[in-house]
């Protein structure tokens, strides 16, 4: 087995920070000099409490934010050096993203949620509804393509999410609390899924999470707690107990 440290380096943050600038000289610093390397292939979940800067991480390795200090580089590319478009580029083609909340669109069917990103992507329409018809199956939702989000539970809503997030083959998917909004049957079918599709794709996932059930499916975890990294470990070196285990094991 290849270990982590001769593995493919697909993000790294070097010295990060953040500050969010208030009224007069109020200055809150949510990220403090993290440094953190994550590599190709792997199940990253990030978890801390909230205000703890889990969520502006999250942001900055996905490009959706810029660190105030220090550098992020996606590919090897440093982010913060890129104009509006090739940023826009870089989600477009390298990143899946899945949100808690699901942010599909309400009058467009799943297959037209999960091809909008292709048509973008400058694909056909021929090409796009073939390639999305095909990823709404792999998701099971191969019976509910023409189905709109009413139509749907919330759990074939993540799918669509899901299936949305592989429309271009991304190397990396961000997923912001992927189970927050689901019970706890289907919060479990989707934690295989990301697995499933982490092991067969070799994708990059990181989780943003609170879900105790995620850390049996991580390769890491890594705990952020007053905008620093406050521990960062293998799945192997924890005894994961779920509904057991709290930030501080």
């Amino acid at each position: 087995m290849v270990s982590l440290d001769e593995r493919e380096i697909v993000i790294r943050a070097i010295d990060v920070e953040r500050y969010y600038y208030g009224d007069g000289d109020t200055v809150t610093k949510a990220l403090d000099g993290i440094s953190l390397d994550i590599y190709k292939g792997e199940y990253l979940s990030i978890m801390g409490p909230s205000g703890s800067g889990k969520s502006t991480l999250f942001n900055m390795i996905g490009g959706i934010d810029s660190p105030t200090k220090g550098m992020v580089f996606i590919d090897e590319i440093d982010v913060a050096q890129l104009d509006s478009y090739e940023l826009a580029w870089m989600r477009c083609h390298k990143i899946g993203y899945i949100f808690q909340s699901y942010n599909i669109l309400p009058v467009l069917t799943a297959l037209e949620n999960v091809t909008l990103p292709m048509f973008f992507a400058g694909q056909s329409p021929d090409e796009a509804r073939d390639k999305g018809a095909e990823i709404l199956k792999h998701v099971g939702l191969g019976d509910r393509i023409f189905h709109r989000p009413f139509e749907l539970s919330g759990g074939q809503q993540q799918r669509v999410a899901v299936a949305r997030a592989l429309a271009n083959d991304p190397v990396i998917i961000l997923a912001d609390e992927p189970t927050a909004n689901l019970d706890v049957k289907t919060g479990q079918e989707m934690i295989e899924l990301l697995h499933d599709l982490k092991e067969e794709r070799h994708i990059t996932i990181i989780s943003a999470t609170h879900d105790m059930k995620m850390l049996d499916v991580s390769d890491r975890i890594l705990w952020i707690r007053d905008g620093k990294v406050h521990r960062l470990k293998e799945r192997s070196e924890l005894d994961i107990q779920v509904g057991h285990m709290d930030e501080e094991v």
